[in-house]
């Protein structure tokens, strides 16, 4: 559980390190990759046991009697999130993305609309486009420093189109922790409106120390008939090469229907991400995140302070994910000049905001989860770059 090891993933096909050359113009060999949400931490133990125990037994067929992955699964939402769940809910994805466009697929229809509280997680609205659904807007309001969200202005914007709403909880890229309030806002949204709610909550055991998620089926119990729910080891152990997502569906009906189109597209998890999943989600494992969720506290704490030393930049207020959101409002330049100087002076890829919809134009994200020398070799050139504000 060293944290502090750097381990150098150059020219192991990795996309955070091996394509940042080619997306953002710095190179990894001087460059820092801020980016891709994967960690540069090898995850627990338990994982790398069971996949060496994989390799030593040399063969790889198909995955048979899943009772122990879903018990797995089960566990965990008690243990840690407080959710009794059945294992029979779960239907098990090639990750989250591939959860996100299933449920797309099965419960709208092309020129729909699709909802998202912007700026969210890009891969949303690039899935919505891609099965030809609208992608409806709805911007979160900035108050007091974070994103909030305003009903009143979301009821307006509603045309009767939509029948899905995405939320991410907690949010990135803001990093916000919803409350237990703010989600019953978004429960009494979806019924006004008739609109289906998908929940990702794949960064949900990411919590900073001091916060508490809220699983959005805790929250509001009596949108059962409308609610799916997804979340996922892959974030929370660093295993997203895995690609295996939970798709959640407490209503029989609609679990019936995303299972109908899960066999109508042949789609079947692979049998790593099942062995890692099943090793993952175990006491060890929660061991491991308590562990880092306070390493990544201080690499937050870190980075904040030097942001805070720039003046006109601003990190939102952190509360869970290890994704830092960083406004550049204050320094009055164009998104063109920040994030050149970003890139080219300070030699560091981040994700730009534009990315993320609305409301994202004035900022970047940058990845926290990779060791503090980084960090602090982060804050060093970004104060560099942007020296003449001093």
């Amino acid at each position: 559980m060293d944290f502090d090891e750097v381990i150098d993933r150059r020219g192991t096909h990795s996309s955070k390190w091996d394509t940042m050359e080619q997306v953002y113009g710095v190179s990894p060999d001087d460059g820092l990759a801020m980016w891709v949400a994967d960690m540069d931490f090898r995850p627990p133990e338990a994982v790398q046991r069971a996949v060496e125990a994989m390799a030593a037994h040399g063969i790889y067929g198909y995955f048979g009697d899943d009772r122990a992955y879903r018990e797995s699964i089960r566990w965990w939402m008690a243990e840690r999130h407080g959710w009794e769940i059945d294992p029979a809910w779960i239907q098990t994805t090639n990750g989250l993305v591939n959860g996100t466009a299933m449920c797309v697929d099965t419960w709208t229809a092309p020129g729909d609309g699709v909802v998202l509280f912007t700026p969210v997680y890009h891969a949303f609205a690039r899935v919505i486009r891609a099965a030809e659904r609208e992608v409806v807007e709805c911007p979160l309001a900035v108050r007091d420093g974070r994103y909030e969200m305003d009903f009143d202005a979301y009821d307006a914007q509603m045309t009767g189109r939509e029948k899905m709403v995405i939320l991410c909880s907690p949010h990135n890229p803001g990093g916000r922790v919803w409350t237990a309030a703010e989600l019953q806002g978004v429960a009494d949204f979806c019924k006004r409106h008739d609109l289906l709610l998908v929940s990702d909550e794949i960064h949900h055991d990411l919590v900073l120390p001091g916060h508490a998620h809220t699983v959005m089926a805790r929250a509001a119990p009596e949108i059962t008939d409308r609610l799916v729910m997804m979340s996922a080891t892959t974030k929370t152990f660093n295993i997203a090469g895995a690609h295996v997502g939970n798709v959640i569906i407490p209503d029989d009906t609609r679990r019936k229907q995303f299972a109908q189109r899960m066999a109508a597209l042949g789609i079947s998890p692979n049998s790593f991400g099942l062995h890692m999943a099943t090793a993952a989600y175990s006491r060890e494992g929660a061991e491991w995140v308590d562990a880092l969720m306070r390493y990544i506290d201080g690499n937050r704490r870190i980075f904040d302070a030097g942001i805070a030393g720039i003046p006109g930049l601003a990190s939102m207020p952190l509360e869970a994910t290890y994704l830092a959101w960083v406004d550049f409002t204050g320094t009055g330049m164009t998104t063109e000049e920040f994030t050149r100087r970003v890139e080219r002076d300070a030699r560091i890829a981040a994700n730009h905001g534009t990315t993320f919809g609305k409301g994202g134009e004035s900022f970047l994200r940058f990845n926290l989860a990779t060791p503090r020398v980084r960090i602090e070799k982060a804050v060093g050139q970004l104060q560099k770059a942007f020296g003449d504000l001093q």
